[in-house]
């Protein structure tokens, strides 16, 4: 016999049938269907929590990529090169997917290293810090990135600067549109993530651009110009939110997919109330425009308050994202970033590979070389 709780509440509930209330049934992952990637995301998708997000994130990078009216944007943080994910960004612009990237300066300086043909390294925690230090390895978490190969991507930046005329303002996008020139011309053999947006037309942000190697190896030119009597380069940031706020303009829809959170995810997610401060504040004639996607992949607990924990449904308050009950349309992930990525974009060019081709097309920036 069912005992109600003391106050009578229960005692007239009907319980529902979940058939005749449409819910969606679970199913059990069965290995012994899947044969491939895309049938193993799928399986995810039928299942529950992270496994479940995985598949959901799929689905909507899927259908940004088969909207051909919608201009991805890419978000990088973290150290997503170090951690060997590079070459499946550059399959991502490669194949048309992504359309722009506004990432960490870190993670294009690290991204530089493999596309001069230089490795990363396994770290043994035999050897303290203190010896990396004075061998000349740099740890990040399990991973050594040797002092040599910043050597190397400073030879690379040197080589790209010493052309530059000082009466050509420089902001990231046109610098790593330089950069990717160079590594065209001069690493012909190697694939890496600034040479297929040069490639490909791909504009590249670093939004924080002082923090990271690419920024002190032009502070240090700067500082060697002017001990020679030359003029400084000179670096102005609101040259990138322009551009990138007026190619975002140009498009019909938006979607963004990112990997951790940070400043390149909040630079990213400006965009809408940047225009509409200038539409309410400045009277400009301009469109409302928000994100219509977003897939997310970051661990990060939304507890913390942080940006990089946040919601896309809060974004959706600061009139960044559409709602849902408008179209918006958003997957998330709570997992690390180098298990997320890999599987949904696997699973995503497999679909798109047995209907689509190869290539996405797209009315978007592709082909068009970004000018300097």
């Amino acid at each position: 016999m069912k005992h109600n709780n003391h106050d009578g509440a229960g005692i007239d509930r009907k319980l529902h049938n979940p058939i005749e209330d449409r819910l969606v049934p679970l199913e059990p992952l069965d290995l012994g269907s899947v044969r491939s990637i895309d049938d193993l995301v799928r399986a995810m998708s039928k299942t529950a929590f992270t496994g479940r997000q995985i598949g959901e994130a799929a689905d909507v990078l899927e259908a940004m990529a088969r909207d051909k009216d919608c201009f991805v944007v890419m978000t990088l943080a973290g150290a997503m090169t170090v951690a060997k994910q590079g070459l499946i960004i550059s399959e991502l612009i490669d194949r048309g997917i992504v359309n722009a990237i506004v990432s960490t300066g870190a993670l294009m300086a690290h991204g530089l290293v493999e596309a001069t043909g230089r490795a990363h390294f396994r770290y043994n925690p035999e050897v303290s810090d203190t010896e990396l230090y004075e061998q000349g390895y740099n740890r990040v978490y399990d991973t050594l990135e040797p002092e040599q190969n910043l050597n190397e991507v400073e030879r690379v930046m040197a080589a790209v600067l010493a052309d530059w005329e000082h009466s050509e303002v420089m902001c990231s996008y046109r610098l790593n549109h330089a950069i990717g020139e160079h590594l065209t011309k001069h690493a012909k053999g190697q694939r890496g993530i600034l040479k297929s947006a040069y490639e490909k037309g791909v504009p590249v942000f670093v939004p924080a651009f002082t923090d990271s190697e690419l920024g002190l190896d032009v502070a240090l030119h700067n500082r060697m110009r002017e001990s020679s009597g030359r003029h400084k380069i000179r670096f102005d940031p609101f040259e990138d939110l322009e551009h990138f706020a007026s190619t975002l303009l140009r498009q019909k829809r938006l979607g963004i997919f990112t990997i951790g959170g940070g400043v390149p995810r909040n630079w990213s997610q400006q965009f809408g109330p940047f225009i509409e401060l200038r539409h309410r504040r400045l009277g400009e004639n301009l469109p409302l425009k928000r994100y219509h996607y977003g897939v997310r992949i970051c661990p990060e607990p939304v507890y913390w308050g942080g940006l990089s924990g946040s919601p896309y449904s809060e974004a959706i308050s600061w009139g960044k994202f559409v709602p849902p009950a408008e179209g918006g349309r958003f997957g998330e992930v709570f997992v690390d970033a180098t298990v997320g990525l890999p599987l949904i974009v696997a699973a995503v060019l497999e679909r798109l590979g047995k209907n689509t081709g190869h290539v996405v097309e797209k009315s978007s920036a592709k082909g068009k070389k970004t000018p300097r």
